[in-house]
């Protein structure tokens, strides 16, 4: 692998981490200035590839509908999140898919363990990033989160995944 190739794979490494530390840690303003002004978040339901024009979906927000996530999150709108859980995840093989002209496209996988009321569950998953190069860093302009579990019942998807 390429000198520039590594250091690019190391600075998309920092922005996930980055990013998992304020999902986890529920820094809800600081995660949302990562994304993009055409953000789109996706959680396929059933499928990895559904179209969610057509099929349900755990979650397909566009920036204003992410935002009003936060705000049920961040005030006392979200009652399955009172408390809040605990979170913790481990974000791994990183890999870079594509990278031209300002855009990169990158794949991981994570690890998600929560506690809630004394209740722990586990989220395993992958997750595709398109992230848009800028003069401020990267920015999310696309997230798309495969769930290992994502065609099983599983309870509510009330905190940032």
């Amino acid at each position: 692998m390429a000198l520039d190739n590594l250091e690019l794979l190391k600075a998309v490494e920092q922005f996930l981490y980055s990013e998992a530390e304020y999902m986890d840690s529920h820094q809800y303003d600081r995660w949302f200035e990562l994304w993009d002004e055409q953000a789109l978040y996706w959680v396929p339901c059933n499928a990895d590839e559904a179209d969610p024009n057509s099929n349900v979906a755990l979650i397909y927000e566009n920036r204003d509908k992410i935002e009003d996530r936060l705000f049920r999150l961040k005030g006392r709108h979200a009652h399955a999140q009172n408390p809040r859980s605990r979170l913790m995840r481990v974000v791994s093989n990183v890999r870079i898919a594509q990278a031209d002209a300002g855009k990169v496209v990158v794949t991981s996988q994570f690890v998600l363990g929560e506690v809630r009321l004394d209740r722990q569950t586990v989220w395993i998953g992958r997750s595709q990033h398109t992230l848009l190069q800028t003069a401020n860093g990267f920015k999310i302009r696309e997230k798309k989160v495969l769930l290992l579990n994502n065609d099983s019942p599983m309870g509510n998807l009330t905190f940032l995944i």
